[in-house]
């Protein structure tokens, strides 16, 4: 029964942010619902799911406490992936709800970036932090097995644990098979494992007003100022950086893009929009953008819009010839 004479109920959250993203992301660009978790609704998921599970009205469930663990890109390697608009925004969102950050630098190791040290500190943070506001729930969003011991520890203070957890695959965009799914042992010790996937599919195929409620339904801000550039006559060639230019798009994919320009194509992403969605996008739509260089000073195409096609009668471009097909530049490692 929800009884309003039952103790508060109080709930620490610490998210994995890493794997808290990468589902974000799937959402946004792999599920039919095509937008991001909005942890403003999640928060609010939380609460309900605990008020549920330990049996209390929702009133008296009650976040006290949040946390963010994440690898991050220095300064100076964010602005040359072009990611410091979105950590900014991400940084607002956290702010705003009153997340408290955690951020460790990302070590390059054989030539990629890890993140390594982000789960000993989050399982530490937690662990400390149950004993001091003695949290009566801890939500775990997480999936490695590396939070197993934390789990453990937090058994034998007395603390309940909520794992929310997803379990599901896609092909990125190249064609490479990606699964994402939390560790059995995680589930198994686990008070209250929440099968997200599960639970999101079934309440959007349901109308279920709570889980509408996971899912951002405003557009994603763009990374650059919404300025109209003056428009080319007809499609144009790569030029020097800021040059504007006009084609259509080859491929798209998992939130990545190419622009055609022989005799390499144009790489872009999501964060180069400068106005519009880019789950909005199709393949074959003409857009204006000005003339990039990414980190690996290879050009690509920045500030995308969608555009009007040509007049007709104006030059356009041949058909890319297959052998050119897969030397497109850039990199999804600049996300």
């Amino acid at each position: 029964m929800n009884q309003m004479n039952s103790p508060l109920i109080r709930i620490g959250v610490f998210y994995d942010g890493n794997y808290f993203l990468k589902i974000s992301d799937y959402y946004y660009f792999q599920h039919e619902r095509k937008a991001r978790i909005s942890m403003e609704g999640l928060h609010e998921y939380i609460r309900h799911q605990v008020a549920e599970e330990e049996d209390v009205d929702v009133r008296l469930s009650q976040i006290i406490d949040a946390h963010f663990f994440r690898g991050r890109l220095s300064a100076t390697e964010a602005r040359d992936k072009d990611r410091l608009f979105h950590d900014r925004l991400l940084d607002d969102i956290l702010m705003n709800m009153s997340i408290t950050t955690h951020y460790m630098p990302l070590k390059t190791r054989d030539g990629r970036l890890q993140e390594k040290g982000v789960d000993v500190w989050l399982a530490l943070e937690a662990l400390e932090l149950a004993l001091h506001k003695s949290f009566d729930v801890i939500v775990l969003i997480a999936g490695d097995s590396d939070y197993v011991p934390l789990i453990k520890k937090l058994n034998t203070i007395g603390t309940r644990v909520m794992l929310l957890n997803w379990d599901f695959k896609y092909v990125d965009f190249k064609g490479e098979n990606r699964v994402t799914r939390a560790s059995q042992q995680l589930l198994e010790h686990s008070t209250y494992p929440v099968a997200m996937h599960d639970v999101i599919d079934n309440g959007l195929a349901s109308g279920d007003e709570l889980i509408e409620t996971l899912f951002v339904n405003t557009p994603e801000p763009a990374s650059y100022p919404s300025v109209k550039p003056v428009r080319p006559t007809g499609p144009t060639a790569a030029g020097p950086v800021g040059t504007v230019g006009i084609s259509t798009i080859k491929n798209l994919k998992n939130g990545f893009g190419f622009v055609v320009m022989p005799p390499n194509n144009l790489f872009f992403s999501y964060a180069d929009m400068a106005e519009g969605d880019f789950n909005d996008l199709r393949e074959g739509d003409w857009v204006e953008f000005t003339v990039g260089r990414n980190h690996r000073d290879e050009d690509c195409a920045r500030n995308v819009r969608k555009a009007q096609a040509p007049a007709e009668g104006e030059e356009g471009y041949e058909e890319e010839s297959e052998e050119h097909e897969h030397e497109s530049a850039g990199s999804p490692e600049r996300l």
